[in-house]
C-alpha cells in the first residue's frame, strides 16, 4: 500500500526530527508528502527539505491568506519566488481568501478586497505557469474561490480540508477539481458524509500537520502517517478495500501535482 499525504506543513518546528517523521510515515505506507508553504521564508525552507529528501518531500510555494501580518512586500516576494523556482515546484499553495481572520481585522472590506486581488494574481500565475493550486477555501469562501478559479482558467486544483455547502461542493466536483479530507474523517460526520458523496477519483488524503485533532487523536502530534488512518476510514465509508483507496488517491495526487511515481520511496518493508 502506497499513500501520499497531500498537505503537510513540513517546515514546522514540530517536525524538527523530519527523518524520524518520514520514517514513521513509511512504516504505515505513507511514502511522500506534498508540502505547502505559507510565506517567503517557509517556501525557501521547503526547497531545502525537498533537496534533502528527494521523492519524499514535494514542495509548493504559497502565501497564506489568513496570515494578515504578511505584507505586500512579502506577497511580491512570493510571486517572484514562484517564477524563479518553478522547475522545482509541484504546485502553488497554500493560497486562498481570508475567512477566519476577517473577524479580527478593523477593516473587513479592505482586507477582503486585498485578499481577492492577491488571489486573482496568484491564480493567474498558476494558469500561466501550469501549476496545480492548493486552496484554503473554507465554508462560504469556497463559492467565491471557485468562481475566481474558473475565471483564471486554472486547470488543476484541490480544495484542501474541504468544508463547504453541498451545492458548492457539487460544482467543484463537476468542474473536475479535487477535494481532500483529513483524519477528521475518522470521527466527524460532516467529513464522512462528504466522502459518501464524492467520487473516489476526486478525493485526496491529507494530514494538514501539525494541526491538532480531537477524538482518538487528541493530544497527539499530527504527522503524515495518520493519512493511513484516514484511508482506512474512507475505505469503510465507501465499502471498498483500503488498497483501492490507497491506489486511487495516490493516482489522483500524481495526476494533480504531476508527480513521478517512480521517484517515490518504497514503504518500510518493501512495496
Amino acid at each position: 500500500m502506497v499513500l501520499i499525504d497531500t498537505h503537510c506543513h513540513l517546515f514546522s518546528s514540530e517536525y524538527a526530527d523530519l527523518p524520524g517523521v518520514l520514517h514513521r510515515a513509511r512504516g504505515k505506507g505513507v511514502v511522500a508528502a506534498v508540502a505547502p508553504g505559507v510565506s517567503p521564508a517557509t517556501n525557501l525552507r521547503l526547497l531545502e527539505l525537498a533537496r534533502a529528501h528527494p521523492g519524499a518531500v514535494w514542495p509548493c510555494f504559497g502565501f497564506h491568506p489568513e496570515h494578515l501580518f504578511l505584507t505586500e512586500e512579502d506577497f511580491q516576494m512570493v510571486c517572484a519566488q514562484v517564477r524563479e523556482h518553478r522547475a522545482a515546484l509541484v504546485g502553488l499553495g497554500e493560497v486562498g481568501l481570508p475567512h477566519y481572520s476577517l473577524a479580527d481585522t478593523p477593516d473587513v472590506k479592505a482586507t477582503a478586497e486585498a485578499g481577492r486581488r492577491r488571489l486573482r494574481h496568484l491564480l493567474g500565475l498558476a494558469a500561466e505557469l501550469d501549476l496545480a493550486v492548493t486552496l484554503h477555501a473554507p465554508h462560504e469562501a469556497a463559492a467565491e474561490t471557485f468562481g475566481l478559479l474558473r475565471e483564471a482558467g486554472v486547470a488543476r486544483a484541490v480544495f484542501h480540508w474541504h468544508k463547504a455547502p453541498e451545492e458548492t461542493t457539487r460544482r467543484i466536483l463537476e468542474a473536475g477539481y479535487l477535494i481532500s479530507v483529513t483524519p477528521e474523517v475518522c470521527y466527524r460526520e460532516r467529513d464522512r458524509q462528504l466522502v459518501k458523496e464524492a467520487p473516489l477519483d476526486r478525493l485526496l488524503l491529507e494530514s494538514d500537520g501539525p494541526w491538532p485533532y480531537e477524538g482518538e487523536f487528541s493530544g497527539m502530534t499530527t504527522e503524515p502517517w495518520m493519512v493511513a488512518l484516514a484511508a482506512q476510514a474512507v475505505a469503510r465509508i465507501k465499502g471498498v478495500a483500503v488498497g483501492e483507496v490507497a491506489d486511487q488517491t495516490t493516482r489522483n495526487a500524481a495526476r494533480l501535482f504531476g508527480l513521478d511515481l517512480s521517484r517515490l520511496p518504497a514503504p518500510r518493508g518493501g512495496r
